[in-house]
């Protein structure tokens, strides 16, 4: 029976909480499951650390720490922008979402001349509890492996 390792697209059903109080903050339940390719770094790595040697049908409970999730809250990733900087057609508003040429960032702050803005992914810092189960595991193709991403139903399309 196969595993889940290196190069193969693990598909799998999965529920992520808040360990402290099990909120939910994403679920592919009610929707199509989640292909990844293993050792590809397409998943956080505790999340493909955790599911390596998985088996079909097979359900697993873990919780990360943030180090293994998406990382510590990081001071240098919270940075002030001039408001000129912005374009004037966009109104700034506290805890909206934005995209940049260096990723999505939160605005955490706003004063008459500055806007200041959060890199951190939303998750950072925090402990995540998953609970998974294989649905599915087959052999990547050479197109995936070379694109390094899952093709096709749960996975990326082109």
């Amino acid at each position: 029976m196969s595993k889940i390792e290196n190069d193969k697209v693990a598909i799998v059903h999965y529920r992520g909480t808040f360990p402290e109080d099990e909120e939910e903050f994403d679920s592919s339940h009610g929707g199509d499951p989640l292909g990844f390719l293993v050792g590809h770094k397409n998943m956080i790595p505790g999340f493909e650390q955790e599911m390596m040697g998985a088996e079909v049908g097979e359900k697993r409970e873990f919780t990360l720490l943030a180090a293994d999730a998406y990382g510590e809250q990081r001071d240098d990733m919270v940075v002030e922008i001039e408001s000129e900087q912005f374009p004037e057609e966009v109104t700034i508003e506290l805890g909206m979402t934005l995209m940049s040429e260096m990723g999505p960032f939160r605005v955490v702050g706003i004063t008459d001349t500055h806007v200041k803005c959060d890199f951190n992914h939303p998750l950072a810092g925090r402990a995540l509890k998953f609970e998974v189960e294989v649905v599915e595991i087959r052999d990547a193709s050479e197109e995936e492996i070379a694109h390094g991403h899952v093709h096709g139903v749960g996975g990326h399309e082109h």
